[in-house]
């Protein structure tokens, strides 16, 4: 008999964690070796115990969210594939994992069987993608996603005015200010976008910006909400 397909379970909630865990130990061919509920910890598990396969939550407490922990992942381990188990299908979450290193992406209506099957074919590197997040990939491939007025699509709204505040040269207080937010929050931003873009620092974010059109010299500047 062949070796089992070692998986380490990653989400936030420990109910969820044991109700994956309970169903996959059922398969005989299948061994979950490790649970994490952050992407710190996730991080370390795929270090330590190079699993073949990594079910990974997108919403995670912490400095590292799913998107990141996963690139992170395939930095440590990348024999490992990722399997994003998620609730989330819009584009802001579909295009960063992808991108990041994730081979499968499902939703957290999957049936355990369908789900045992996931992680037996994300083994072989084989991808599975839920019907809509299939679509959406097509769509972009085929140039729909080309029409599109953001080319920042994986950055949400927020994250759109915060590089555009950048862009314009504000400092992180000013862009505060403006947004009516914390400046935390607004570091926060930051953090994502350089993420996102895989951009060292913010110079680089404000370069881009303006080189790909995000940023015009006749556009006018992000006024501030009423």
């Amino acid at each position: 008999m062949s070796e089992p397909i070692t998986v380490v379970i990653v989400d936030d909630h420990p109910l969820v964690r044991q109700g994956v865990r309970d169903f996959l130990e059922t398969q005989l061919d299948l061994q979950v070796v490790g649970e994490a509920a952050s992407g710190e910890q996730v991080v370390q598990l795929a270090g330590h115990l190079v699993p073949d396969v990594v079910l990974m939550d997108l919403v995670l407490p912490g400095g590292i969210d799913g998107v990141e922990a996963t690139r992170r992942v395939k930095q440590v381990s990348p024999r490992t594939q990722v399997v994003v188990l998620t609730s989330y299908h819009e584009d802001e979450h579909i295009f960063p994992a992808i991108r990041a290193g994730a081979l499968s992406y499902v939703l957290k209506d999957v049936g355990p069987q369908e789900l045992a099957d996931v992680v037996r074919k994300a083994a072989r590197g084989e991808a599975v993608l839920h019907p809509h997040v299939a679509a959406r990939l097509v769509q972009e491939i085929q140039g729909a996603g080309a029409q599109r007025p953001n080319p920042f699509y994986e950055l949400s709204n927020r994250e759109l005015e915060v590089l555009r505040l950048i862009a314009e040269g504000l400092s992180n207080m000013e862009i505060a200010e403006k947004l009516v937010v914390s400046t935390k929050t607004v570091k926060g931003h930051v953090s994502n976008i350089l993420s996102k873009l895989q951009l060292q620092d913010r110079t680089q974010a404000a370069v881009y910006a303006w080189r790909t059109g995000l940023v015009r010299r006749d556009q006018p500047p992000v006024q501030p909400p009423d």
